[in-house]
C-alpha cells in the first residue's frame, strides 16, 4: 500500500477539474449518467456530454459574475444536471456547496449568509420560494438559478437555468488552472443536530488524495481493476459527503455510471431495476431490505426455515471464501445452496449483480452483515466523516463488529480517554470562519479527534464503541453505549428503530419502535385486519409487546447486568429521515427523541 507521501507526489499541482479531464480523455464514451425522462424511459450523458454541458455552465456562470474564490449554493434532487452544475463551479475556481433539500428558510438564510454565498442554484418553484420568503437577508446573493419553472411563476426574480447554456463554451483545459490544490473544492455543512451547522471545508487536495486512497485500497482489496461503467444508484442528498465522495467524485475520478434516484422512496424500485454493482446505504436501508426479503419468506414458513437453515450453513462458508480458505466442497455447497435459494432472493432486491457494497454513518447489526454475505451480497462497513472527507477505514473482508481497516495513508490511533484520532492528507483544514472550534478539533500535531470512541484490533480493524457525547451514564455511574445496544434491539424481528435512554437513572430503557413490514406480516398471521392492524394498535396488542419483550430478553444476554436494557416502550410510527428525529443519513437526532417522547421515557422510569 502507498504512504501518506506517494500519494501526495501522485496528486502533485492537481484539482479535481484536471482530473476531471483526465478522465474524460480516457474514457470519453463511457455513459456516468443515468435518469429517467418525464415519460418513464432513461436517458443518459457520456462523459464527452457532461463535458459539453459542463463547459456551457462555466461560461453562463462566469457571465453571472461568478470568479476564483466565490461560493454557490444548490438545493437540487438527485439529478444530472447536479454533476455538469457542482464541475462548472469548480473550473470556475468557485466552490459548489449543496444544502439539504429539507432545509426551512430560516436554516436558507443561515447557510447562504454564512457561506457568503454570490449565486443559488435551485430545482423549482417550491425550493425557490425557501430563498423567496427570506430573500431580503441574502446579502451577498447576488443571482438564484431555477431549473424547473415552465409557468414563469418566478418571473424576473430568477434566471432560467437555460439561459446559462445560450453562451459559446468555455476552453476547460484553461479553466482547470483556475483552483489550486490548496482552494476548496466544497463545504459540506454539518446536520446542526448540537448547535447550529458548521461548515466542513474540504480541499481539491483533499478530495484528490481521497480518490487516489481509494483506488489504491479497491485494487488491493477486489477483483476489480477498474470501476469504469459499474452502476451506482446515488440516492442519499448530495450535502452529505457520504454521497458527494461515491455519487459525484467517483464519477469524475472512475467513470462509474451514476443512476440519479431523485426520491429515497423510490430506492426499492431504481435498485431492483438498475442491479447496482456498488451500493452503499445507512443501516436503516439494509435493515428495510433484511426486513422485508424475512417478513416474504414468513408467509410460507416452511420456505422460510429452509432458507434460514441454508443461511446458517452458507456463513462459515462465506467467511471461508471471502479469506481465500474455503475447500472446494465448501464452495459446491455454498454454489448449490446459492442455487436453490439465494440467487432466487438477491434480484428481488436488486443486489445479484452487486460486487462492492458498503454500510456505514452508524453501526450496523453483526447478524444482519453476516445474513448479507451468506447469501452473497459482499456486504461490509465503512467509517468515516465529513472531516475526513468521508473516508477512514474500510475492508472488503468485513468483519463483524468492527469497520475496516485504515485505507492507504491514514494514521489511526486511540487517545487515553478511547476516543479516535486520525491522520492524513484527507483530513480537514478546519470549520469555515470557526477558528475556535476547528482548534478543538485538529490538535497541534494535526491529529482529528473524531469524537467517537473506539478499539483497534489486533488486525488493525477499528470498532466504533459510541459517540464520546452520546455515552450513557447511568444512576450508579456505568458508562453505557446506546449505538450497542440500538443495534442489538433492531435484531429483534419486529423491532425497526431504537432509541437507548438512562442518563442519570438507575437503569437503561429503550424506546423501540415497529418495522412496518414485519408488523403487517404479523398482523395476517395472527388474522388482524383494519384498525387492529395500523402500527398504532400493534404497539399496544399484548403479544406484540410480550414477543418484543421475549427478543430483548435475549439480545441484552450478551451484555452485563449494568448495561443490558431492562424496560421499553413499543411505539408505532416509523421514525422518518430527514426529521426532527432523525438526520437526512437517519442517525438519530437524540435531543430532538428525548423531547418528542419525554412523557414515554418518563413512564417507563415510574
Amino acid at each position: 500500500m502507498a504512504t501518506a507521501q506517494e500519494l501526495l507526489d501522485r496528486i502533485a499541482g492537481q484539482n479535481v477539474p484536471k482530473r476531471f479531464l483526465r478522465t474524460v480523455a480516457n474514457h470519453p464514451d463511457a455513459t456516468v449518467v443515468k435518469w429517467k425522462a418525464s415519460d418513464g424511459t432513461w436517458a443518459s450523458w457520456t462523459l464527452t456530454d457532461l463535458l459539453e454541458h459542463t463547459a456551457l455552465l462555466t461560461s453562463g456562470l462566469r457571465n453571472l459574475g461568478v470568479e476564483p474564490g466565490d461560493r454557490i449554493v444548490l438545493m437540487l434532487r438527485n439529478r444530472a444536471e447536479f454533476h455538469a452544475l457542482d464541475l462548472a463551479a469548480m473550473f470556475c475556481g468557485a466552490t459548489p456547496i449543496s444544502i439539504y433539500n429539507s432545509s426551512a428558510p430560516d436554516q436558507v438564510s443561515y447557510l447562504v449568509n454564512h457561506s457568503k454565498a454570490k449565486v443559488a442554484i435551485v430545482e423549482d418553484v417550491g425550493f425557490y420560494e425557501r430563498f423567496a420568503k427570506v430573500r431580503d437577508e441574502l446579502t451577498t446573493l447576488q443571482h438564484i438559478v431555477i431549473l424547473d419553472d415552465p409557468d414563469g411563476l418566478t418571473g424576473d426574480a430568477t434566471v432560467p437555468y437555460a439561459q446559462l447554456l445560450e453562451g459559446e463554451p468555455a476552453d476547460l483545459t484553461v479553466a482547470a488552472e483556475a483552483s489550486r490544490p490548496d482552494d476548496l473544492a466544497t463545504v459540506i455543512y454539518t446536520s446542526g443536530t448540537t448547535g447550529p451547522p458548521k461548515g466542513v471545508m474540504l480541499t481539491h487536495q483533499n478530495v484528490c488524495w481521497t480518490l487516489e486512497s481509494i483506488g489504491e485500497s479497491m485494487r488491493a482489496q477486489t477483483d476489480l481493476d477498474s470501476l469504469v461503467g459499474k452502476r451506482y444508484v446515488s440516492y442519499l442528498p448530495m450535502a452529505h459527503i457520504f454521497e458527494r465522495l461515491l455519487g459525484h467524485y467517483y464519477l469524475t475520478e472512475f467513470a462509474t455510471e451514476v443512476v440519479c434516484c431523485p426520491d429515497t422512496g423510490q430506492l426499492a424500485s431504481y435498485t431492483s431495476e438498475v442491479h447496482p454493482n456498488v451500493f452503499i446505504g445507512v443501516p436503516r436501508v439494509w435493515e428495510k431490505m433484511y426486513n422485508g426479503v424475512n417478513a416474504a419468506l414468513a408467509a410460507d414458513p416452511e420456505r422460510k426455515q429452509k432458507f434460514d437453515e441454508a443461511v446458517a450453513a452458507a456463513i462459515p462458508i462465506a467467511e471461508k471464501m471471502a479469506a481465500g480458505t474455503a475447500t472446494q466442497e465448501e464452495i459446491d455447497t455454498w454454489s448449490f445452496l446459492d442455487a436453490v435459494a439465494f440467487s432466487l432472493v438477491k434480484p428481488l432486491i436488486g443486489l445479484d449483480q452487486a460486487e462492492i457494497c458498503i454500510s456505514g454513518a452508524a453501526p450496523l447489526s453483526g447478524d444482519i452483515l453476516q445474513w448479507f454475505r451468506a447469501i452473497g451480497v459482499p456486504l461490509s462497513e465503512g467509517y468515516g466523516m465529513s472531516e475526513t472527507t468521508a473516508v477512514l477505514t474500510w475492508s472488503h473482508r468485513a468483519k463483524p463488529g468492527y469497520v475496516g481497516q485504515p485505507q492507504p495513508g491514514i494514521e489511526l490511533r486511540i487517545a487515553e480517554d478511547g476516543e479516535v484520532l486520525a491522520r492524513g492528507a484527507n483530513m480537514f483544514p478546519g470549520y469555515l470562519d470557526e477558528p475556535g472550534k476547528t482548534a478543538e478539533t485538529i490538535d497541534e500535531e494535526g491529529w482529528v479527534h473524531t469524537g467517537d470512541i473506539g478499539e483497534i484490533d489486533d488486525e488493525g480493524y477499528l470498532r466504533i464503541v459510541d459517540r464520546k457525547k452520546e455515552l450513557i451514564i447511568t444512576a450508579g455511574g456505568k458508562n453505557v453505549s446506546p449505538a450497542n445496544l440500538e443495534a442489538a434491539l433492531k435484531g429483534i424481528p419486529l423491532v425497526g428503530q431504537a432509541c437507548a435512554v438512562g442518563d442519570g437513572k438507575p437503569f437503561v430503557a429503550a424506546l423501540v419502535v415497529l418495522d412496518p413490514d414485519t408488523a403487517a406480516t404479523w398482523a395476517a398471521a395472527h388474522g388482524l385486519t383494519g384498525e387492529a392492524a395500523t402500527p398504532a394498535a400493534l404497539a399496544e396488542h399484548p403479544d406484540v409487546i410480550a414477543e418484543i419483550e421475549a427478543g430483548v430478553a435475549e439480545v441484552m444476554s450478551e451484555f452485563n447486568n449494568a448495561e443490558a436494557v431492562k424496560k421499553v416502550k413499543v411505539l408505532g410510527d416509523e421514525w422518518l429521515a430527514d426529521s426532527d428525529l432523525l438526520t437526512p443519513t437517519s442517525k438519530l437526532k437524540r435531543r430532538g427523541i428525548h423531547a418528542r417522547f419525554a412523557d414515554e421515557i418518563a413512564a417507563l422510569y415510574a
